[in-house]
């Protein structure tokens, strides 16, 4: 099954090239992906025992718990049915929906086959850590595919609704899962389920997960999301809204109904509130006047009804549960279509504007009514089967008392008549001749569909005809999961079109004749029934919530957020203060141990530090006060040396040295020392808040030295590093191996922050490299000037090539020979740093600074145009190639046999070299590495070569540096390729 799921993967990141290549005919090649999928899961479909499962274990996060345990079982098996073939035929819908000139086309491709990988993961994952990383990956994707239609404001709303309302849901269901799989002890899904634990706590644990259940499935009260999703193009409703992504809630419900069912919580929340959905979704589908919200409030419908049926815990009914579950993907997924191809074909939904399309699509029309016949449950469809046993199993059932099976048996046959009549009205509407002698207008002027747009939803509602000849095989197919429910003293009723005259048959009768006459009542009265707008509307609370929000973060933000600077510091930083000091003095521990082994060396570099920050105080020129705060920091890398910290020390030193630089970068586009009138009162305020913070940290930091009980971990920290990570640097292996997840996460901080700056610099577009000396030239090209102002001659000597285009003044030539000098030991330094870095002081963070510093040291000397020839690359390229190689890594891991990020050893044998040994994490260092000279890069490119200010060159300046450049090698300067080394 994983080797199923990464190849549906590989298949969704190659969809987009094949639409773009093919056309929207590629659609039928991208439906051989699900197809493929579907064969293997006939093909290993579990055995006929209720335990039997197929079992894989991939190792990813185990000190998480979050391996990645596939489970494939009879639950699993029939839901992947479901996905992968009602998500092969809905590709191949999409071939004809579609028109070839939609660039957004190629990309909903590889979306929908991702979507369906995503739902095959949720549905066989056994890990409930590992579902919940699918169940949101269903949720982005579905974001996306309901906002297909972006320019459109009522997509993005309804995309931005499901979104919200899902994640809700997706949020509190991760709390339960977390809450449910420590007191369990656990997070395996199946050893829950054979041994649930009991008590309040669990109780809280299980209704927290099902909120993200019903959200998913849309049941009240999160209905609303589902009719707004609509504004998606048909095959995502047909997919998503009808055999996928609603789903997800019901599979949930049934997963875990067979332990946690007799619970009180989970009746009132299941039972309850999905009979009430049915009820509320099918009248709520009798206002509509459009066919896909006709359909999607009888999907909500529909979604009550089976979480009332594998909610209850009965053997029978989840039997009948899950013949619904199956019957309604085939039926509503083919609805959907129908309505995709009347509205391709005349252009609106609208059941006013549809009038004897039944005469022109007449295969349509009947497959149409074949697709009906299965909801509104008529004898011969799977639908009839389903819901015939509903009505016995849940009479009779034990999981309820008489009177409570009665009431909802009673509430099922109220929405089932309810269902006739929407059903009845679905046809009517999209059909009927509507006591008109001609066509409307929009069918008058549609344009017929081909037979192959046909092809999907016939195939769906004849096998919704087919299966309700042959329920006894399909039936047997879901026992082994009833099996694993309570039967209360009954045997396992097998599926079957016709059990005798009893009970069913009398609400079957109910439910057709019923419905007829609710249909024709709203057809005639429909405008005297809905002449008002319901009370309660869930869609207007939802927009009513917004709005509060709104208002309520406006109301913070504007008296805790003024606009002033120190304002909102001096918030920030009182926070800061309250809160963790009141927790420190009211909590357990009540004296501090502090330790007075401080040697001469820290107490003068402490009151140095002391010192320098009190002048930053004092000193109003900027720079002055950048440098003195710089050597705070250097007296804090000196105390990490005296504690024996080369690691930290090399890179505080490294550090600071690039942020003072960035400083100086920016600094210099100010005054020297600020205005009067851009002083602010309150000092001595201030000068309390910084003081109150210092000491705030000081004692926190105290008090965490004070609550070490045990041995510190740092003692067995370095036969770890050497033992797991392969690296006698405990430091870099933390970074790389133990700690490489947020690792990861902080360098991908560091690439928004990057492009964060040059976002606010380059306000109009984004440039690429740093400009070069040759750029320079092509811009001076033609320009007619023979005005040579102190032209360099051919012959004289420069040691940086862009230095010949900055003005002399601004120039240096110690500083250009020292770097001239300096730059290639730099980087051969940064290199060394990068590979020794996990035996001794340095790695990719540290080795990425220096050969920063040395970009820096080129810039200083050379300007602009110096850094475009030392690195003539896009910042955005190298940070992209180091984070994609970052992340790459912990796939390698995987196939390596260690864990996600983290080390694996593998050696290979050179001629010359001999034996030698790589680590994985060498690679995720490499990364690092390029992910800091990008940072850097970027910065120098957008705080410094775009600032800057330098007049453009002379013409003879640039005359000049052209001569030297197309001299060769016998020039002094020694061609282009050696200066720019």
């Amino acid at each position: 099954m994983t080797s199923v799921l990464a190849a549906l993967a590989v298949c969704a990141l190659v969809a987009p090239a094949v639409i773009h290549w093919i056309g929207t005919r590629g659609f039928y090649l991208l439906a051989l992906a699900p197809l493929g999928a579907l064969v293997w899961v006939v093909l290993n479909w579990p055995e006929h025992e209720p335990d039997a499962a197929v079992v894989e274990t991939v190792s990813w996060v185990p000190s998480l718990q979050m391996d990645i345990v596939i489970r494939f079982d009879t639950l699993a098996a029939i839901l992947s049915v479901l996905i992968l073939g009602v998500g092969a035929l809905v590709l191949c819908y999409c071939a004809h929906y579609f028109d070839d000139n939609r660039p957004r086309v190629a990309m909903f491709g590889g979306e929908m086959i991702a979507f369906a990988a995503a739902m095959l993961g949720l549905v066989t994952s056994d890990n409930m850590l590992v579902l919940y990383v699918f169940w949101e990956l269903t949720t982005v994707l579905s974001f996306m595919l309901v906002g297909f239609y972006g320019v459109r404001a009522t997509a993005r709303r309804s995309a931005t609704q499901a979104l919200l309302v899902t994640t809700f849901g997706g949020l509190a269901m991760l709390v339960g899962i977390i809450m449910l799989g420590e007191r369990a002890g656990t997070y395996l899904l199946s050893e829950i389920i054979a041994s649930p634990p009991s008590g309040v706590y669990v109780e809280i644990a299980i209704v927290l997960l099902l909120i993200g259940a019903l959200s998913k499935s849309a049941i009240v009260p999160f209905h609303f999301w589902l009719p707004g999703a609509m504004a998606a193009p048909t095959p995502v409703s047909a997919y998503l809204h009808a055999a996928a992504m609603v789903k997800a809630g019901i599979y949930l419900i049934a997963r875990l109904s067979p332990a946690f069912s007799m619970t009180a919580s989970w009746k009132i929340t299941v039972i309850g509130l999905g009979a009430f959905t049915m009820v509320l979704g099918g009248w709520r589908s009798l206002r509509e006047l459009d066919l896909k919200l006709i359909l999607a409030f009888g999907t909500v419908s529909q979604l009550g009804f089976m979480a009332v049926l594998v909610g209850m815990g009965d053997a029978n009914v989840a039997m009948a549960g899950l013949a619904m579950l199956v019957a309604h993907a085939m039926f509503k997924a083919s609805l959907f279509m129908v309505v995709g191809i009347i509205d391709h074909a005349t252009g609106t939904r609208d059941i006013r504007k549809l009038a004897r399309l039944g005469h022109r699509l007449p295969v349509l029309a009947l497959t149409a009514a074949v697709a009906g016949a299965s909801m509104a449950g008529l004898p011969f469809t799977f639908g009839f089967i389903g819901k015939e046993t509903a009505f016995a199993s849940v009479w009779d059932t034990g999981a309820l008392t008489p009177l409570e099976a009665h009431t909802v048996d009673i509430v099922l046959l109220l929405g089932s008549v309810i269902t006739c009549a929407y059903t009845l009205r679905f046809l009517w509407g999209a059909f009927g001749r509507k006591v008109r002698h001609t066509p409307s207008p929009a069918v008058a002027k549609m344009h017929p569909p081909t037979w192959a747009f046909y092809l999907s939803p016939v195939v769906l509602a004849i096998a919704g005809v087919a299966s309700g000849l042959v329920p006894g095989p399909i039936g047997d197919l879901f026992e082994p999961y009833a099996e694993t429910l309570d039967a209360y003293g009954h045997e396992i009723e097998h599926l079957a079109l016709w059990h005798g005259f009893g009970l069913p048959v009398v609400f079957s009768i109910i439910v057709v004749v019923g419905g007829a006459i609710l249909f024709i009542v709203i057809r005639r009265l429909r405008d005297l029934i809905f002449r008002y707008r319901p009370l309660l509307n869930a869609d207007r609370i939802y927009d009513a919530a917004l709005r509060s929000a709104d208002t309520m973060s406006l109301l913070l933000t504007r008296n805790t957020q003024r606009g002033s600077l120190p304002v909102t510091q001096g918030v920030i930083l009182c926070t800061a203060i309250l809160f963790p000091t009141i927790v420190l003095f009211v909590g357990a521990r009540d004296r501090l141990q502090i330790d007075n082994s401080a040697t001469a060396p820290q107490i003068v570099i402490g009151g140095i530090m002391i010192a320098a920050s009190l002048a930053a105080v004092i000193l109003r020129n900027r720079l002055a006060a950048t440098l003195v705060v710089g050597v705070t920091g250097y007296g804090c890398a000196m105390m990490f040396a005296l504690y024996g910290a080369p690691d930290l020390a090399l890179t505080q030193f490294l550090v600071e040295t690039l942020t003072l630089v960035i400083f100086v970068l920016v600094l210099r586009k100010l005054p020297a020392e600020p205005e009067k009138r851009h002083a602010t009162g309150f000092k001595p305020l201030r000068a309390l808040i910084g003081i109150a913070f210092g000491a705030a940290l000081v004692l926190i930091g105290l008090f965490a030295a004070s609550a070490r009980s045990t041995e510190p971990l740092q003692v067995d920290l370095p036969a770890a590093a050497y033992e797991y990570g392969h690296g006698k640097n405990a430091v870099n292996v933390l970074l790389v191996d133990i700690r490489a997840w947020d690792t990861i996460g902080e360098v991908s901080v560091l690439i928004a922050a990057a492009t964060g700056v040059a976002s606010m610099v380059f306000r109009n577009r984004r440039f690429g490299a740093a400009p070069r000396v040759a750029d320079a030239i092509r811009l001076q090209a033609g320009d007619g000037d023979d005005d040579d102002d102190d032209p360099i001659p051919p012959d004289r000597t420069t040691w940086l090539l862009g230095s010949g285009l900055r003005d002399p003044r601004h120039r240096s030539m110690v500083l250009e020979a020292t770097t001239r000098l300096l730059f290639p030991t730099m980087v051969v330094l940064s290199v060394y740093f990068f590979y020794a870095g996990h035996n001794a002081p340095g790695g990719g963070f540290a080795g990425g600074l220096v050969m920063g510093l040395a970009l820096v040291l080129r810039y200083l000397a050379g300007g602009r145009y110096e850094l475009g020839e030392a690195l003539p690359i896009e910042p955005g390229r190298i940070l992209g190639a180091g984070l994609a190689i970052s992340a790459t890594t912990a796939v390698t891991s995987l196939f390596l046999g260690a864990p996600a990020l983290s080390s694996a050893v593998f050696e290979i044998t050179v001629p010359v070299l001999g034996d030698i040994k790589f680590v994985t994490a060498l690679f995720f260092d490499l990364g690092i590495y390029l992910i800091v000279i990008g940072l850097v890069l970027d910065v120098l490119r957008s705080l410094g070569a775009r600032l800057d200010t330098e007049t453009t060159p002379a013409a003879g300046a640039l005359r000049s540096v052209a001569a030297q450049i197309g001299s060769g090698g016998a020039s002094a300067v020694g061609g282009k390729d050696r200066v720019a080394r």
